[in-house]
This record gives structure tokens, sequence and C-alpha cells, in this order.
């Protein structure tokens, strides 16, 4: 849940973010001055702060300072009625996370919120490392004792301090994310921001406007002057995710901030200076792509002068129980399942098995078996692998209705019992709302894409949004 502070003082639009963010299973709180917002915030230390840029007593911008010095990690979004150009940046300068103008329709102040909580969860979120850092209740973990993991944590050390640029490689499911942050929040910038954009889930068309930002009439919908990831990241991190689906005109500019530290912005002629940590993470194989001239090789050369090779699970099959007992106690204390133990079958089928999706996979896999656990052990029986008849690969629908009917048909009679009218209506429904969480999830929130995904025009999938209340 996240905890937002509200601060403007116009008691209704107070009153209609709060009950529409409440409604989205955010924690609201509001305030209506510069110093109420100021006390509240050091007092709560909330996940994002919704700032006016005009209030009574105090200018939006002066709060933000006095803010940011106290809190840096925390998103605040600037609000205001009388937008200039020159409030937006000076805001983005002072370290804002965005601006919005009003009056604003609810889908865009929604995403923004969700945006920012996202960012807020990226830099605070502890990454443990073993030898590094001590694993605790509030942090993720790299799991892993194995000699190849072993050297991986110490290559992450010898890193994280230095401002050098990084290539984190591995198939998906292997962490390469976790590894970024752990590599921030290791670092001599782990007071700054931390920014993550995954290349691959945002539009060709839009990742350049993304990251370097845009000059009103750059194109059309460019109706007002945007910042780009890059300049809001001055003095943090930003990883390039998936770095390996990049557009080449994309791949210039992200050579250029690498070389002169200085971009354009689309449509604009100003020379603008950052000063960023760049991190990028690719699954893909480089090489190929560079022979096949969709990547450069001068980028290539730029961001592996130190490379992580994160190893796939297959090769790493002795750090399996320690991985599977960590997703046990994690996914136990979050469904509040009874399940107290593991049966020792377990841990051999575990074995067994390839893993092409990775950590993430063995993760998916015991969450689901503890879900579906009948008694207080998870049973060997309760491990279903997601190529298990061909579940992730189908060669026709008929193995994919094998696949369905194995997952429904000992959830059918539960299903009745908790459904015994509307059942059809009901249980569609509940389908309809996991496909559209999973869509927005695997697209990190981004709509297109995911009604891209999903086979849907943009208008339907944000109709399901507001229908199911989802978090954006």
């Amino acid at each position: 849940m996240g905890r937002i502070v509200v601060t403007d003082d116009d008691l209704s639009l107070c009153h209609f973010l709060k009950r529409t963010l409440s409604q989205k299973g955010y924690q609201v709180t509001t305030c209506h001055t510069g110093r109420e917002a100021i006390g509240l915030v050091n007092e709560q230390e909330p996940d994002l702060v919704l700032l006016d840029n005009k209030l009574p007593d105090l200018m939006g911008l002066e709060i933000l300072k006095e803010m940011r010095q106290k809190h840096p990690k925390m998103p605040i979004i600037i609000m205001t009625a009388f937008g200039t150009t020159d409030t937006a940046i000076e805001a983005m300068r002072l370290g804002a996370f965005d601006y919005i103008l009003k009056p604003f329709e609810l889908e865009e102040i929604s995403e923004l919120v969700g945006k920012g909580l996202e960012a807020n969860k990226l830099m605070k979120r502890a990454v443990a490392i073993p030898a590094l850092s001590e694993y605790t209740e509030d942090s993720d973990q790299i799991i892993g004792k194995s000699k190849v993991m072993q050297e991986v944590y110490k290559l992450i050390g010898q890193v994280a301090e230095s401002d050098v640029t990084v290539l984190i490689r591995g198939e998906s499911g292997t962490g390469k994310e976790l590894v970024a942050r752990a590599i921030y929040q290791h670092s001599r910038r782990k007071d700054s921001p931390f920014l993550a954009i995954n290349c691959a889930a945002i539009p060709e068309t839009l990742l350049e406007s993304e990251l370097f930002g845009h000059e009103k009439g750059a194109f059309t919908g460019a109706n007002k002057r945007r910042i780009g990831k890059f300049e809001q990241c001055n003095k943090g991190t930003i990883l390039l995710d998936e770095v390996g689906d990049m557009p080449p005109s994309t791949q210039a500019k992200i050579l250029r901030v690498l070389q002169e530290g200085e971009f354009e912005r689309i449509g604009g002629n100003e020379t603008i200076k950052v000063d960023v940590r760049v991190l990028a993470s690719t699954n893909r194989k480089l090489e190929e792509l560079i022979k096949e001239g969709k990547f450069r090789e001068d980028l290539y050369y730029r961001l592996k002068i130190m490379t992580v090779v994160l190893p796939p699970l297959r090769e790493r099959k002795e750090d399996i129980q320690e991985l599977t007992e960590y997703f046990f106690h994690f996914y136990t204390r979050q469904l509040g399942t009874q399940v107290s133990c593991i049966d020792t079958a377990v841990f051999n089928k575990l074995y067994s098995y390839h893993w092409p999706g990775n950590v993430r996979e063995l993760a998916n896999t015991i969450k689901r078996a503890l879900i579906l656990a009948k008694g207080e052990v998870l049973a060997e029986e309760g491990i279903i692998f997601d190529v298990e008849n061909e579940a992730i690969s189908f060669a026709n629908e008929e193995q994919l209705e094998k696949s369905l009917n194995k997952v429904l048909d000992p959830l059918f009679l539960d299903i009745t019992r908790f459904w015994r009218t509307g059942l059809h209506t009901n249980l569609l429904e509940k389908v309809e709302k996991f496909l559209i969480q999973k869509a927005l999830s695997e697209t990190r929130g981004n709509q297109v894409q995911a009604a891209k995904l999903l086979g849907i025009s943009r208008n339907t999938l944000r109709h399901r949004v507001e229908k199911y209340k989802l978090l954006i």
C-alpha cells in the first residue's frame, strides 16, 4: 500500500484526490499549507508527495527544496494551475519527480502516481547480497552459495562504488534488475535518484522522448515541454533495461550521453549537461545484433566497460534448495497459508527440471504450489512446471486446453461452492482481471503495450482498469 501526502489549498481537489486514490488502495493524508506538508512528511516519511506550487504560506518550489534535503529519494510531484516553462524546468532541476498542470484527467494523475510509487519502491527497497549486506524482511535478496554466484557477488562489490558503466547480462528471469539495484544501493550515488527504463516495453516512437524529453510542438501530441529521464535523474543512476531492444536512432543519443554527458531534447536546440551513471541489462546476444546491423558496436564497447554475467538456474542447481526455502517462507507470509513444511520429494522434482524461466519461474512455481496446497505439507504433486505439457510453447489448441484443464480441474468444486450463482460471469471477470493485471505488470504499466499484448484497444483497457479499480 502506497502512502501519499496531498498538499493543496483547494479543499475540493484534496477531497477528490483522497477519495480517488484511496479507492485504488493507497493511504492518503491531505493538508493545506506548506508548513503542514513539511511536518507531515518529516513525521510520516510517505512514499510520494503531491504538492501544489502556490500555497498560502510558501511556494511549492521552496517546499520542494526543503523536502529534498531531508528525503532525497522521495518522489515529489508538483501540481500547478499557473504552469510556465520556467516553473516546470526549475521544479525538475530541484529534484521533482514530475509535474502536472491543472486541471488534469483522472487517468493522467493515476498513471503519474503509479510511476512515482514504483520508482520509490525501486529506490528504497534494499537488495541484500551475501558478504555485502545483511538480509532483512524489508529487503529483497540475491540468493545462492554456488561458486558462480560468489563470483557475481565479488564483481558487484568491485564495481558498485565507482561510476563505471556496467552491462548486466543473463537470460530472462535470472535477476538482472536486482543486480542493478544492488549496484546502485552500494554506490556513492545511493542517496540520489534511481530510475529504470524498459526499452522493450516503450514503443520505439516514444522511447527517445521518454529518455531525453521534448519541446512543445516537437511532434504531434507534444502540447507541452517534457523533461526526459536523463535530465530527471541528474546526479543519480539510470538502468536501461533490455537495452538490446533499443532502436538505432536512440542508441546514437545514448552513446553521446556516455561520451560527452550531454544531449538535446527532441525539437530543441539547447544542449543539456547531465551527470548520470548508466547501468544496462539485456538477455539478448548483442554480438549477433551488431553483425545484423541492429546494435552499434561503439555503444556496445561503451556499455561493457564492466560486465556482470548472471548464470541460468540450470547451471547452479546447488542453489535450488536455498532459493526454494526462501520463496516458501516469503510466500507463506504473503499468502497467509497454513503450509508449514516441504516434502523432501519436492526438492528431487525441482532438481530434475531444466528451468527455462530461471529464478522467476522457480518463484512462480512455489507460489502456485502454496496456493493449491491442501494440508500443512507442500507436496510433490503441487509442483507444476510452466512447461509441463508444453504450457509455454503450445504447438496447438489441444495442448493448451489440456494444460488449462490440469490447472482448473482441481479448483472446480471449490469454485462452484464459492459462487453458487453467477459462476460464469464471476469467473470470466476474475480471469479478465488477472489477464489485464498481468499484461500491465509485464509492460511496467505501459497501457499502449498492454493493450497490444491483450489484443484490445487502449480505450477498452482503460475502461477495464477503471472497472476493476486496478493500480497502475
